[in-house]
């Protein structure tokens, strides 16, 4: 097959390289990892790979590993070798569970992250922020996408408390997963060549969501316990799988844990710091000080409480992770840290 056949194809799954490895390499994208190997996608089929010795030494960063996305360097042989990790031009992760720090990649090479919530009891605007603050540095858009439209009669309310509360221009749709043509708002992001990747907590819909953008009964679907909508995980893995609009659609498992990286810049919250500058003073702790523009905000009803709550935790928890990338950092290059924490203000006070 030539050059220019083998770019085409790999257009189709997403890739946006111009030049191919050398001879006896190919390109593929990871489309499953599972605790036997990977699977790949080369434009037209799906098969099996192992990773090279590389990938497996211990002590290698985990985000240095193969990850659902990626495009790959492969090797023929029996089986085929991933031998190579092509530069990922996006990337969303979060920090893994534990004491240690260390990065998991959740997707690689996503134009979009379709951030799904149920319109029941999933419903939850700080878990939205939460996602939203993820994506902020991953290089992909954000879009909010809200399920179960068929059986909410609040919809209406709830995609006005939310374009409230999140940075306008911010995408917001509502939709049944389980029509077609509800779902057809979403082929907007699902094009040829694009990739999304569909987060969410479990029961929100979202193997419903990606069977019906499939057309078929792909992946499969659990019912939800009825006091708090939440499902068990019908997805047990991440899948990059093809859809017949053209694009490629990343299906995660529900993520209980949802941890910063410690690198967010929360744009999400810039209202906030920007009433912050409005404080009378230049350390204000935006408590009982006089002349404090966040708690005068408060009082008004420009800034609502829970919204505050959520900065305020959300702040907390990325300047912790910051600490511990920072000591990681520190152990390996055997120096004092450099970086500064995050802060609303700095300790001096205004002139």
């Amino acid at each position: 097959m030539s050059d220019a056949k083998t770019i085409e194809r790999l257009r189709r799954i997403g890739w946006r390289g111009h030049d191919l490895p050398g001879e006896g390499r190919q390109v593929a994208r990871v489309a499953a990892q599972h605790r036997a190997g990977y699977e790949l996608h080369d434009g037209e089929q799906v098969f099996s790979a192992q990773p090279a010795g590389y990938f497996l030494k211990r002590g290698l960063d985990p985000a240095e590993r193969p990850a659902v996305g990626d495009f790959v360097e492969v090797e023929a042989g029996k089986p085929p070798h991933i031998v190579a990790v092509q530069p990922r031009r996006t990337v969303l992760s979060r920090a893994a569970a534990g004491e240690r720090y260390e990065r998991q990649v959740i997707a690689a090479n996503v134009d979009y992250v379709l951030v799904l919530t149920g319109l029941d009891g999933d419903f939850n605007p700080a878990r939205i922020e939460r996602y939203l603050s993820l994506v902020e540095g991953s290089g992909a858009q954000p879009v909010v996408v809200l399920s179960k439209l068929d059986v909410s009669d609040e919809f209406t309310r709830r995609v006005a408390e939310l374009k409230a509360r999140l940075p306008e221009g911010t995408p917001i749709h509502a939709l049944n997963g389980k029509d077609p043509a509800s779902a057809a708002v979403l082929h907007a992001y699902l094009k040829p060549g694009d990739s999304a990747v569909l987060v969410g907590s479990s029961g929100a819909g979202k193997s419903t969501l990606t069977n019906t953008l499939l057309g078929s009964q792909h992946m499969a679907t659990g019912d939800v316990r009825s006091h708090d909508s939440r499902g068990r995980h019908t997805t047990t893995h991440r899948a990059l799988l093809t859809l017949p609009s053209g694009g490629c659609l990343i299906d995660t498992p529900g993520m209980r844990e949802l941890k910063l990286t410690g690198e967010e810049n929360l744009d999400l919250f810039a209202d906030i710091e920007a009433l912050a500058e409005n404080c009378r003073f230049a350390d204000c702790g935006h408590g009982s000080e006089p002349g404090c523009a966040v708690q005068e905000a408060l009082r008004d009803g420009e800034l609502t409480p829970e919204r505050w709550r959520n900065f305020l935790k959300l702040r907390d928890e990325r300047e912790e992770q910051a600490a511990m990338l920072e000591s990681r950092l520190r152990r390996q290059r055997g120096a004092r840290p450099s970086v500064k924490p995050h802060g609303l203000r700095g300790p001096r006070e205004k002139e």
